[in-house]
């Protein structure tokens, strides 16, 4: 079982595999997950094992705490990145997720100008037109698309509440240019969303989001279930050369 539980509101900074040097802005209590997903790969544990009992951070706090890392960092280092919305779950699920984003700009304008804001989202609230916005004034809204498979989507990104992947991809649309996709590819209990099967219509979902980017990866830490194994290399490096092919740019972390 994942014992990754991450401190709120500020986390790091730490190095990120896709990112470089990332201060880490967790909206979600520190004590336990807050998702509208509970994928059997998150790092953060299953749901139900992390139940968390704190309060979402407030955006006084979240402020705060920020500025006084920003302080810190410029005098002493390093010079981060990028700011990233990450942490214990979906942080686009705080209730002020697009004024925080204002915040955050302004600091970021303020004492590390060069740095870049990413979000790392599972897209499930971009029907809402305040979130969608707020991500898009954000320089990397980073939205997770694993597959266009209802079934694989059940399986493994188990979403806690209606979820329509077809709408999702309309959303993520209405992001282009500016949009990121990110995607997990994996294998082992019966699971694998690196064949035709799932990367063909994926491939077509990419075609009608149109991203400027997409990240593909794999797992790298430690799954609450059991039995998950990595995409192998080469088969990413087959997948990122499919997207490329489309004419949009991909990285692959191993």
């Amino acid at each position: 079982m994942s014992t990754i539980v991450y401190p709120s509101p500020i986390f790091g900074p730490i190095m990120s595999r896709r990112l470089g040097v990332s201060l880490g802005i967790n909206l979600l209590p520190a004590d336990g997950k807050w998702c509208s997903f509970d994928c059997i790969y998150c790092e953060c544990g299953l749901n139900a094992e992390r139940r968390a009992t704190m309060p979402l951070p407030t955006r006084e706090e979240v402020k705060d705490a920020l500025e006084k890392q920003l302080q810190k960092m410029r005098q002493k280092g390093p010079k981060p990145d990028v700011l990233t919305f990450a942490g214990n779950g979906e942080p686009t699920l705080h209730p002020d997720f697009p004024t925080i984003v204002d915040d955050v700009t302004a600091l970021r304008d303020q004492y590390f100008p060069q740095a870049k804001i990413s979000v790392l989202s599972n897209s499930t609230q971009i029907g809402k037109p305040k979130v969608r916005k707020a991500l898009l004034r954000t320089d990397n809204p980073i939205m997770k698309l694993d597959t266009v498979s209802a079934d694989f989507i059940e399986k493994v990104d188990r979403p806690q509440g209606r979820y329509d992947v077809e709408t999702i991809v309309n959303y993520l649309a209405q992001m282009s240019p500016k949009v990121i996709i990110q995607t997990m590819f994996l294998t082992g209990n019966g699971l694998d969303n690196t064949t035709d099967e799932y990367i063909k219509p994926w491939l077509e979902a990419l075609q009608t989001v149109k991203p400027r980017q997409v990240m593909i990866y794999t797992i790298d830490r430690e799954t609450p279930v059991q039995g998950l194994l990595k995409a192998q290399p080469k088969i990413l490096d087959e997948i990122a050369d499919k997207v490329r092919q489309l004419g949009i740019s991909c990285s692959v972390s191993y």
